[in-house]
Parts: C-alpha cells; structure tokens; sequence
C-alpha cells in the first residue's frame, strides 16, 4: 500500500493529461508492476490505458512473452497493441532499443495518445549515470534520465528494483525474467551483474553516490531550462513536436553558450543535442539561409524557417491513400493526422485559418496536394497556389509534403490549419458538415 501512495503522489506531480497513454511492458516485473498501479489509479489519474508490447524477436521464448502480456492486458480488461522484429540472438542493446522506441512512437502517433509510459527505475539510473560517466559526458547527460522528457513519462524512477519485485511477488502478477538482463555481453548487464557488485563491496554506498552525481547534474540542468525563458530577444518557442529560436539572436552568442542554450531547448522537447550536432545548428544560423535541412539523428532535425531556428521531429512519410470521408459521423486518420467530422448547423463566419470548418455535405476526398495546384481563399480574391498559402502560414518546407487538403468535385477547397476556399460554403441554418483535423 505504501508504494500505491507513492506512485499516485508522483503521477500526481507529473500532471498528465487525461486520454489516451501507452504503457510499454515488456513482460518484466518492472513493467508489469507499472501496469498494475497504473490499473489500480486509474480512476485518479484519467488516463485510458493502451498496453503496448514489442517483441524484439531476440529469445526463443519472446511469442510466449508476448501472449502473457496480451493475456494480462485482457484479464484487466485493457487494450492491447503488439509489434515485433526479427531482430535475432545477435542484436545488441543499440538496435534493439532504436527499434522498440520507434515502434512505440509510431503507435503513439498512430492512436493519438499524449504520452508513453516506461518502467525506467531507480537502479536503471545509476546505471545510467555510471555508463555516462564512462562514456565521458557532461553535466547534461550525468542527470541521466527524466521523469518525463518529451513523450516518455517515468513514473517509477523514484522506487528501487527490490521494492518493485516484492510488490509484484505479493500481487502474485505474471512476470518474465528476461536472461538477457544477466548477459555480459551487454554493457549495461555488465554493469549490472559484474561492476555494480564489485563497486558495492568496496563502496557500500556507491548507488547513493551515483544517485547524488545524478541530482547535482539535474539542478545545473534545470537551471539552464528555466534560463531559456529569461534570455531576451532568443524568444523560445515550444513548437509541435519540437522548438524554435531567433536565429539571429542566437548566432550572436559565444559559441559555448548557444551549443548549451540549443542542448537545454532540445532537453526540453525530448531531443538529445551533442556539442557536435549543436555547432551545426550554430552554423545553419549564423548563414541566415531558410530551406536547408540538417539531420540531427534519432528522428530529428534543424532547420531555418522564415529566421527561426527550427529543431523537430522528421515526419515520417504518409503512408496514407487517399479516401472518402462518407457517412454522418466518423473518425480516420491520414499519416500523422487525424480526421473527425460529423453533421452540425454552420456559424455565420468562418476562419480562413482554422482546423476546424464547415463545408457543404458533398463527396470529398482527403489526399495529398500537388505543385500547381489553386485555391480561391476565403474572403481574398483570385486563385492563389497551395505553395504559396504554406508560406503565409509559415509551414516549414520540411513538413509540407505530410499535409493533407481536402479536395471537392471542383479542386482543393481546404488546407487545414492553413487556408480554407470560398467554395462549397453551406448556407446559414442548414446541416453541413463539421471537420476537424488534428496533427498527431
């Protein structure tokens, strides 16, 4: 009962927003103990949980792993999400982790839930601290992880492996002993089974060590987010799925100091920014060129948008077919987007800007947009290219060829968050069709 109360006082603290989150769980006791107090709260915490479970296909035994976890999802009577690879006995730590967090996003962008949830624990980060300090990094990377650091929520990072295992022996819940958690051949088993013991017998309280190390390196941590705010004139701007700076601005600062001020603003959006790939980002600015890309690794990339510095997520490409919005009522998505319409009286006004309008009940087709193609926008005159309706929006190039239009008999008559036409306006007081679209 003790660690129930814990764990609803820290997802207290972390203030999720309610709808719809997934619980990673890879059949371990962590994971599994996470799903279980998260199932016991969730009349506190709102959140609908989604159990999501990737198998790596490294052990034998992963497709049993894998019906345990849809099992236990089932007798919590929870929706389940299963992904696997083909990744064999061979794979190391790197790959399998890049293939599972993908797997993860692309599911959560796929179901619109605003976060994932992980298991991450307190001997998880002194490992982490450990395998920093010896990889040689910074203050920033000796905080090691976050309890919340873009879409990863850890809610657990405060609790101990052994307080964990006794919680779910006493729950008697279902848990796999994964072996590879034991195998030398991975840095962070090694650490584990053989250095950590080793540290320990020599210095009983090497994990408080490790752990202080961690905390120090937070404080500077959060002490450089909340300078991002006060820096004048760099105009910090949280944007979806990344962040933007005055370019300008940020190429007049010492070079130390932006590649820090660039790795905070990254921090905070969950992306990771070494010195080197923050230099290429002080470069891109100090340039003043818009258009150019720089891949940043791990999903991400750097661009200069109408003199913003501009540091987001690469949209995967939209593997989206076109299709037919029909019936009164309905939801379906289209790459990274998600459609939902039903039948309401019109305003008497529309915004040209909106991700929201109404249109005449005809067959309209959701797609991608082509060069050269027109619209007359509301309330403006002549035909006007969809190109040129991004610029006005400032809709990075990078982001332009994931954005869908819907198209009518006659052409394009929106482009969501964009620009609506003039065309197929219904008339006051009759049913028309209400539209929203949602960028995931």
């Amino acid at each position: 009962m003790l660690l129930l109360n814990e764990f609803q006082n820290q997802l207290d603290m972390l203030q999720l927003p309610p709808g719809r989150a997934l619980v990673a769980v890879s059949g371990g006791p962590d994971s599994v103990a996470l799903l279980d107090l998260l199932n016991r709260t969730r009349n506190r915490h709102r959140l609908e949980l989604v159990v999501a479970h990737f198998d790596h296909g490294i052990h034998p035994d992963s497709r049993r792993v894998a019906e345990a976890v849809a099992a236990f999802a089932r007798s919590l009577e929870l929706p389940h999400e299963a992904g696997r690879a083909a990744l064999g006995p061979r794979a190391g730590e790197t790959s399998a982790r890049a293939a599972r967090y993908g797997w993860l996003e692309a599911t959560r962008v796929r179901l619109g839930a605003a976060v994932i949830l992980t298991a991450h624990h307190a001997d998880d980060q002194v490992e982490t601290v450990l395998m920093r300090a010896l990889a040689g990094s910074g203050p920033a990377g000796l905080a090691g992880m976050s309890a919340r650091a873009g879409t990863i929520v850890r809610p657990l990072l405060h609790v101990r492996r052994e307080v964990l295992l006794r919680y779910v022996r006493a729950r008697g819940l279902p848990v796999w002993l994964d072996p590879a958690n034991e195998d030398p051949r991975h840095l962070r088993s090694w650490l584990r089974c053989d250095v950590l013991p080793a540290l320990r017998a020599r210095l009983p309280d090497v994990d408080g060590a490790l752990l202080s190390v961690g905390r120090h390196a937070t404080r500077e941590r959060a002490a450089w987010d909340a300078a991002l705010d006060l820096l004048q004139g760099l105009d910090f701007r949280e944007e979806h799925d990344g962040f933007s700076v005055a370019g300008a601005v940020l190429s007049g600062y010492d070079s130390r100091l932006g590649a820090t001020v660039l790795a905070a603003a990254a921090r905070r959006v969950g992306c990771r920014l070494g010195p080197g790939r923050a230099a290429r980002l002080l470069r891109l600015a100090a340039r003043g060129v818009s258009g150019a890309l720089i891949e940043l690794g791990e999903g991400w990339a750097g661009e200069l948008v109408f003199g913003r510095l501009m540091v987001s997520r690469l949209a995967p490409p939209a593997a989206a077919e076109p299709w037919i919005l029909e019936g009164r009522r309905g939801e379906r998505p289209w790459g990274r987007w998600l459609f939902r319409w039903s039948r309401e009286t019109p305003p008497a006004a529309q915004e040209r800007v909106a991700f929201t309008a109404w249109l005449s009940p005809v067959p309209l087709a959701v797609r991608r947009w082509s060069a050269g193609e027109r619209l007359r926008p509301l309330g403006g005159t002549g035909r006007r290219l969809l190109v040129r309706c991004f610029q006005d929006a400032r809709v990075p190039r990078s982001r332009r060829a994931e954005w869908p239009v819907l198209a009518g008999p006659e052409g394009v008559v929106w482009v969501p968050g964009v620009c609506r036409s003039d065309a197929l306006l219904p008339q006051p007081g009759t049913e028309s069709l209400r539209i929203d679209a949602a960028y995931a």
